[in-house]
């Protein structure tokens, strides 16, 4: 059977691969390539997997070292993210955020969170505890940092847009295409998939959970492996909602990748508690029953986790406890909001967050492309990513022009 020929084709139907076909989708007169897409994803729908279970923040940009990629494609991205929304009806609210420091220890790495935030040209202000009650009346600090333009948006919302607007363009989102093979030939890839046969003239591959896995089937070797991480969530009942008005974080610890149990309001109105980070069993491990043998093999002998694991293992201890314990949790929320109590949480949908780690035990801090003749790997996108898609979807549109323009 003759292989379908597409310019480009875009491996993963979550928000970075949908917003990369999108803008190449475009003409070039807005900055795309003018380029016949399709979208590859395994799944039965866009937003499967890690879009389709983030916490639904807009994220500020205010964590991130200044000038990395992470910095600067928030910025961009979020300023495009929330004029994508305005223009085509999703939902989204610039609600604010508070980033907490319960006691004085923490004061020192908050205002270092600050002067981060002043340098990428965040709007933020430190606020003392009057003006934390008058923000979040039933949060505990002795200060905070306050971020008028952090906010909240419905990301599926924004995929199911962004599909669209693919096949508006004479584009295609194809479900049920898992990827099992890419070959790089004169001109470009013939991709062998569970629907069929494609050929582009080039490929992104934005697989998320599984970037990596299809980076080998390219016939690469992995710079770097995706090591899963479970975050599993709380939502407050709907009497103890009053409790955060919007978003109410910590101060996170610079040593781990995470940021910490915090509580977000969602634009639907509910309130979500957590994440905690563990190891998932399976890369798309949502429930601690999910075990996948190949993936747990994965993960345990590999050098770079076991590594981090040494390095880490207090505090990946406490994160495990509060898996396994409720009330460990609440304590853990308690620092933040101290009326939180057992009856007021019940369990919510966890997230997986695939994330790269060097052989070293390093993790890999900041977006992370690899880039072949043909084909450009998106092989580490955690947060702020989806923020950052629109920005980060620019930037791959770059490294796929000319590969098209050849």
């Amino acid at each position: 059977m003759t292989a379908e020929t597409h310019d480009l084709a875009v491996v993963g139907a979550g928000i970075v691969g949908l917003a990369v076909a999108r803008a190449a989708a475009l003409p070039p007169d807005e900055g795309g390539l003018g380029a016949r897409v399709v979208v590859l994803e395994k799944e039965d729908r866009v937003a499967a997997h890690q879009t389709g279970h983030n916490s639904g923040v807009l994220h500020s940009g205010i964590y991130y070292k200044p000038g990395s990629a992470k910095a600067l494609n928030c910025r961009r991205g979020k300023a495009l993210m929330e004029a994508f929304c305005a223009e085509h009806g999703v939902a989204y609210e610039l609600c604010g955020k508070v980033i907490v420091a319960t006691d004085e220890d923490e004061v020192p790495r908050m205002m270092n969170i600050f002067e981060r935030g002043q340098q990428n040209g965040v709007a933020c202000e430190v606020v003392g505890k009057e003006r934390l009650a008058e923000l979040e009346p039933h949060a505990n600090g002795v200060q905070a940092i306050h971020v008028p333009e952090s906010g909240i948006v419905d990301y599926v919302g924004v995929c199911e847009r962004l599909a669209e607007q693919v096949r508006e363009r004479d584009g295609e989102v194809r479900f049920g295409a898992e990827v099992q093979r890419l070959e790089e030939r004169p001109g470009g890839v013939r991709i062998e998939t569970r629907a069929g046969d494609v050929h582009a003239r080039a490929a992104v591959n934005c697989g998320g959970l599984h970037s990596d896995r299809v980076l080998t089937r390219s016939g690469a070797k992995r710079p770097a492996r995706i090591v899963p991480f479970r975050g599993e969530y709380f939502d407050l009942v709907p009497s103890a909602r009053s409790l955060c008005r919007n978003l109410i974080y910590p101060v996170p610890d610079p040593a781990f990748p995470f940021l910490g149990v915090h509580f977000t309001r969602a634009v639907n109105g509910t309130v979500e508690c957590g994440p905690n980070a563990v190891l998932a069993f399976a890369r798309e491990g949502y429930r601690k029953r999910d075990v996948n043998p190949r993936d747990l093999f994965d993960a345990l002998t590999y050098p770079g986790f076991l590594k981090l694991a040494a390095r880490h293992w207090r505090m990946g201890s406490g994160e495990m406890w509060r898996s396994v314990s409720k009330r460990a949790f609440v304590r853990a929320l308690q620092k933040l909001v101290p009326e939180i109590s057992v009856d007021a949480l019940e369990r919510a949908p966890a997230g997986v967050r695939a994330q790269a780690l060097g052989r070293d035990g390093a993790l890999v801090d900041d977006f992370f492309f690899e880039d072949s003749a043909r084909i450009v790997h998106v092989l580490n996108a955690p947060s702020p990513a989806a923020t950052a898609s629109l920005a980060i979807a620019e930037s791959v549109v770059e490294r796929v022009r000319p590969r098209l323009e050849a």
